[in-house]
């Protein structure tokens, strides 16, 4: 646990130094995804949400701006992009991914575990 609260406060500060751009929002996940996803903090700079998707969930159509992902709990997931094009992919606990801008996706959980992620998306 003291692993993931480092690892926020790293990625706080260096959104913080960065300053990304951010998207304009179709489709917000907080909104669109409300059962699956909950805000954990926001401020000028960064907004760091905390997804559970159990085996079988399927998210909404939602997009993001640039973003950082922390594997709390790993698993199978299927990611659905705007263009159609369909990816299978596995979350192994402990990884940090960092994502360019998403304009439009949804995912869902296919394996037999439930994904735990901390996702911090980077503001302007």
């Amino acid at each position: 646990m003291k692993r993931v609260y480092l690892l926020v406060f790293v990625l706080l500060v260096t959104g913080l130094v960065r300053g990304d751009a951010s998207v304009a929002r179709e489709q917000d996940p907080l909104v669109v995804n409300a059962k699956t996803i909950a805000l954990k903090l926001e401020n000028s700079r960064v907004r760091v949400l905390e997804a559970t998707i159990k085996p079988g969930d399927k998210e909404k159509t939602h997009s993001h701006p640039a973003y950082v992902i922390y594997v709390i709990a790993g698993g199978k997931f299927r990611n659905h992009a705007a263009d159609g094009t369909v990816t299978d992919g596995e979350f192994k606990t402990g990884d940090v991914i960092y994502r360019d801008p998403i304009s439009q996706h949804w995912a869902e959980n296919i394996g037999d575990t439930t994904i735990r992620l901390e996702l911090v998306e980077l503001k302007k």
